[in-house]
């Protein structure tokens, strides 16, 4: 999810995955835009379809309110990790929730695929490129990560990691 900005610079919000509803705004456009970084297949449903579904089933409802408080804590931890956290920090707060990913009842994840390029992941976190692959690379160094491809990162020591990631 992507905001671009007037003078051509561009913030990365987030990173939907599957099963995710996009553009619940009430408002009649979008302030964000989604890019795909991998194949996807969308479902479009019209404001009066939604409101249907709702009527319709009503635990929808429940988890879509649930839904939204979820992304509003996962947006308040953003707005700390771009405010407050080192690089190391932030790496570390970002392979930790994407491990975890939807899944908050299921153990993380050690094998992780990740599907963005860096400058994705950059955009995201606040940094540069290049501080995000030397970062990475720190982590490899330091025993924490094995990365086999790009898109690939394993997680050696995950306790470890997760402990770097909430030092604040």
């Amino acid at each position: 999810l992507v905001k671009l900005l007037p003078d051509g610079r561009r913030q990365v919000l987030g990173f939907a995955r599957a099963g995710q509803f996009l553009g619940l705004a009430l408002r009649r456009s979008y302030s964000v835009s989604a890019e795909a970084v991998e194949p996807v297949h969308l479902y479009r449903l019209s404001r009066n379809r939604l409101q249907g579904l709702l009527h319709e089933y009503p635990m929808l409802e429940r988890w879509l309110l649930e839904t939204a408080a979820n992304e509003m804590a996962i947006a308040q931890e953003q707005m700390i990790l771009l405010g407050r956290k080192t690089a190391r920090e932030r790496v570390a707060s970002f392979l930790i929730g994407w491990a975890a990913g939807s899944r908050p009842c299921v153990p993380p994840e050690t094998q992780l695929h990740l599907p963005m390029p860096r400058g994705d992941i950059a955009d995201y976190l606040g940094l540069t490129i290049e501080t995000v692959s030397r970062t990475l690379t720190r982590l490899r160094v330091d025993g924490l990560l094995a990365i086999p491809t790009p898109s690939e990162v394993e997680v050696l020591r995950p306790a470890e990691l997760a402990a770097i990631a909430s030092k604040i």
